[in-house]
């Protein structure tokens, strides 16, 4: 039996479809679903079981020696949120309990971190997971540091002999990850999500403007990365259970804002067409202008695919999904 928290959601949605296709049975998805299309995420899956995220802790008690593997995308992943109380609750205290719970019933652990915990770059984005490194970063928000928190957290057990711990812990800082299943996310989903609906209208996308000299408008540049990518690292790491450790997960290349929007207009046959709009001042001191995941470490520990360049994954994402009458996995 395979757990995803966060299984409606985003990444948890396409790693069920992809675990279901890899052949694993018995999956359970557990999330919350509202009262919006969120269920469509899931609805072509075979599910074992469906249940809210407070249901968790009896259902594992009640099902010791049968879990194989809790895959933890559940989180409160709003960079904006300001209730930190919940934030505690949901990124740290949730992430720490199911950490216990498979350290001492023999079950995988791979847990969702964030490239946020690397705060506004200037230290880089390597995903160093000794203590001295990790101390140095300074996350910008309780989202971010509620990753790194738990990073550090697991990262110094990893290191402790004495202390219990997973058969297999992976952390996986996430970079800009952008694909199928994310209509549901609102302002938080990816801007090939936002740049679409008005690329179709053949109307001309907000991009920021650049804040600083030396980078262009438009240039601000994310390390964005294919679902169907993460969703292979993570197979692969079920596949490689003496494989552990804390990585980034991003395509290692940095691409440009502009990069990704005129990718949007081309996969629908048009040229970009972008209006310029001030960054924010709530947000501007604190808004990154790069990111780029440095992959070594992942690659040493024996991850050889590659990863899809961002006009295929572009492509793929608009004229297989965006512009199907049914565009979930």
């Amino acid at each position: 039996m395979i757990v995803v928290t966060g299984g409606a959601g985003f990444i948890g949605s396409n790693l069920l479809a992809g675990l279901e296709a890899h052949g694993a049975r018995e999956l359970v998805c557990v999330d919350w679903f509202g009262s919006g299309d969120k269920w469509k995420n899931v609805a072509k899956r075979a599910l074992a079981d469906v249940l809210p995220p407070e249901d968790l802790p009896a259902f594992l008690a009640a099902r010791k020696g049968r879990i194989e593997t809790v895959f933890h995308m559940g989180a409160n992943s709003a960079t904006t949120e300001t209730d930190v109380d919940s934030i505690v609750r949901t990124n740290i205290r949730a992430t720490l309990d199911l950490w216990d719970w498979c350290a001492a019933n023999g079950a995988a652990f791979v847990y969702a971190s964030s490239a946020a915990t690397y705060g506004d770059g200037t230290l880089g984005f390597d995903d160093d997971p000794s203590p001295e490194a990790l101390a140095k970063l300074r996350p910008l928000n309780p989202y971010g540091w509620s990753k790194h928190l738990v990073d550090r957290r697991f990262a110094a057990a990893a290191r402790d002999p004495k202390t219990p711990r997973p058969r297999q812990h992976v952390g996986l800082k996430f970079f800009n990850v952008y694909g199928p299943n994310e209509a549901h996310k609102g302002p938080m989903r990816s801007v090939v999500h936002q740049v679409h609906p008005v690329a179709a209208r053949g109307e001309a996308f907000p991009l920021f403007r650049s804040h600083r000299p030396d980078v262009p408008d438009g240039g601000q540049t994310r390390d964005f990365v294919w679902v169907g990518d993460v969703v292979d690292v993570m197979l692969w790491l079920r596949d490689h259970p003496k494989v552990s450790g804390l990585f980034n997960l991003g395509s290692g290349k940095g691409r440009s804002f502009l990069d990704l929007a005129t990718a949007v207009y081309a996969a629908l046959g048009k040229n970009a067409a972008i209006a310029w709009r001030d960054t924010p001042e709530a947000i501007r001191d604190k808004y990154q202008y790069f990111t780029e995941a440095k992959m070594d470490r992942l690659r040493a520990a024996g991850y050889a695919r590659s990863f899809t360049p961002l006009e295929e994954g572009v492509r793929k994402y608009v004229l297989d999904h965006l512009v199907k009458d049914d565009p979930y996995v």
